[in-house]
């Protein structure tokens, strides 16, 4: 039976794997809940290891440890590929495919995407897909939802290949290093990763679009264009001598009033305390519907331009243009308001709706956009002048979707792939560790302007570095408590008739259920040390047994809250929860069996 402190740390990994599915608990609240708890409890009731005492201070150090390290250069590196555009070529030669052959496209964007994700965190490189899958598919005039989800799937499968290809690999690798267990190369485990991957690619190219409904995109129903309009004031209406504020009030507290036009087409400003003259003319920014709702109820007459609005003169909107704004980790909107970030100085676009998690924001609550706080993977329906829109989106500070633009491209962007390039090959020569590799690679793209260091530190995601931090003390926690061993023995029971390839084989299905269940890195911080301790009761090499943690955390195919990038395209491509079901589920079933039987050939077992 375990000791006292295998049991606290235990129930402390159960309640951490509770905290991080929770949605209304940031995971850095959670994360650090944990840590703390772990470092105070050791300091509280000291821990005796045949060493002496276990100091609680190595609970912390997380924070140095080399995959942590690892995980944020190559996030922020990557962030320089994104910023100067690398990639747009490939959008590009997209585009140019779709217009002559739309089945070999998407089997080339399937092929390509798996290709660089097992070298480019996949999250950047989703982010800078949607934009290029969106527009090729509208201009197509098909739905985006039939290469979304596919695209997504695909930059999963291709980070499988190598340690770089996600920061989960970093991770699961990192904590088994510190376990005791080898090292991995860079292509060490990448034979069974693209066979694995290879079967997924066949499922995704022939099976996946058939299952996929072609639906629109988040906001394609809820696009109302915002039009600027005069509400003129007649001689004899009872609002002539009230103060704006009460006319305000009267038009049901919502009407924004931007300027007031009085006679000489003097221009005023709005202020609340101002009285309203006779034939002044409110100009007010809105909807149709809700422009027509305020000249009924004021009395007053709406004019466009010169003229009134009537069938013959309807509102009008030059130069104006719908886009849909999706909210990543690294944008300046994740987690504020619009009000804070001063959208209408610094951005200038006029917020419509908003599409969160599949469904509208209710329409009761749009008046009141500016105050409603964004999360990762909202999707933010704006209008704007075309060339803002394309400003938006030169800039790279938010992820524009819109039909007409390009993705944005500089002169620096050969050398951030050359850059890019370096950092995997000194990798993989072991010219220097990945965490030594990443860190000169982001120094390189700062150096050369491939990056600000404003959008490298926004890149970096507080939460990711916590719960990474919090992943290693748990897995530590769990191995010196004897917590780590006594779930091995309790595996190894439950399948005590089964041969040593079919536990590994389970144990990959577990993490898999497990990372679509709660999150994939709360899978590989109880899967990591579980797997190196059922090696070590079987008498077995550690290595599979890793490694099927590895791919089975990266499998995390069934729901939307199983990885950020599903998260991503779950409103983009306006899905549903039923859709990651109908696809995932058979994908996951196809790469477990495929790996299941091609991991125990490239690494024995005994």
């Amino acid at each position: 039976m375990p000791g006292p402190h295998a049991i606290a740390t235990l129930l402390l990994t159960a309640l951490a794997l509770f905290l991080f599915s929770r949605d209304r608990i940031p995971v850095q609240t959670s994360s650090l809940c944990i840590i703390v708890a772990l470092a105070l409890g050791f300091s509280i009731f000291p821990y005796q290891t045949a060493r002496g005492e276990l100091d609680p201070l190595l609970f912390l150090q997380g924070f140095s440890n080399e995959a942590l390290i690892a995980i944020c250069a190559l996030v922020v590196a990557s962030q320089g590929l994104v910023r100067t555009g690398a990639l747009a070529p490939l959008g590009r030669f997209v585009a140019r495919l779709w217009s002559v052959n739309r089945a070999l496209a998407f089997v080339t964007v399937l092929v390509v995407t798996t290709i660089v994700s097992a070298f480019m965190n996949n999250t950047p490189q989703v982010v800078l897909m949607i934009p290029i899958l969106t527009s090729v598919a509208l201009r197509a005039g098909t739905s985006p939802s039939k290469t979304l989800l596919p695209m997504t799937y695909a930059s999963q499968l291709g980070g499988m290949g190598t340690p770089i290809g996600t920061s989960l690999n970093l991770l699961v690798i990192g904590t088994a290093v510190s376990l005791g267990v080898p090292r991995f190369g860079m292509f060490d485990f990448i034979q069974p990763a693209m066979i694995g991957a290879a079967a997924g690619l066949l499922f995704l190219c022939f099976v996946a679009p058939r299952l996929l409904p072609a639906r629109q995109p988040a906001l394609a129903d809820a696009s109302p264009r915002v039009f600027t309009a005069q509400l003129s004031i007649p001689p004899d209406s009872a609002l002539v001598g009230q103060k704006l504020s009460a006319v305000i009030d009267q038009a049901g507290g919502d009407m924004s009033v931007r300027r007031i036009l009085r006679k000489n087409a003097v221009a005023l400003a709005p202020l609340p305390d101002m009285d309203i003259a006779a034939n002044d003319q409110l100009v007010v920014r809105d909807t149709p519907e809700r422009l027509m709702e305020y000249a009924t109820a004021l009395g007053a007459r709406l004019y466009s331009g010169e003229e009134p609005v009537d069938e013959q003169h309807p509102l009008k909107a030059p130069d104006q243009q719908i886009a849909e704004i999706v909210v990543t980790q690294e944008s300046p909107l994740n987690g504020r308001t619009l009000d804070q970030v001063d959208y209408d100085e610094r951005y200038q676009f006029i917020p419509i709706a908003i599409h969160r998690s599949g469904q509208p924001l209710e329409a009761e609550r749009r008046a009141h956009l500016r105050s409603e706080r964004l999360y990762t993977g909202d999707v933010l329906l704006v209008q704007a002048p075309a060339e803002q829109v394309a400003e938006l989106k030169r800039n790279g500070s938010l992820l524009v979707l819109d039909a007409t633009s390009d993705v944005p491209h500089t002169s620096r962007a050969p050398v951030a792939l050359a850059i890019m390039a370096a950092i995997v090959l000194a990798a993989t020569l072991r010219i220097a560790p990945i965490a030594i590799a990443a860190v000169v690679g982001v120094l390189l793209m700062v150096a050369t302007g491939c990056l600000r260091w404003r959008d490298a530190t926004r890149s970096l995601d507080s939460g990711m570095i916590l719960l990474t931090v919090a992943a290693l003390a748990l897995s530590f926690g769990l191995v010196q408590t004897g917590g780590a061993a006594f779930l091995a023995k309790l595996l190894l029971q439950a399948g005590s008739s089964l041969p040593p390839v079919a536990l590994l084989s389970g144990l990959m299905l577990l993490m898999a259920v497990l990372s679509s269940i709660v999150s994939n890195t709360s899978a590989a911080v109880i899967g990591t040390p579980i797997a190196v301790e059922l090696a070590r009761q079987l008498g077995l090499a550690p290595e599979p047994f890793v490694l099927a943690v590895l791919f089975g955390v990266n499998m995390g195919f069934a729901t939307p809250m199983a990885d950020n990038c599903n998260l991503l395209v779950y409103g983009a491509g306006g899905y549903t929860f039923r859709d990651f079901l109908r696809v995932g589920i058979p994908l996951t079933i196809v790469v477990w069996l495929t790996l299941s039987l091609a991991l125990p050939r490239f690494f024995p077992l005994q």
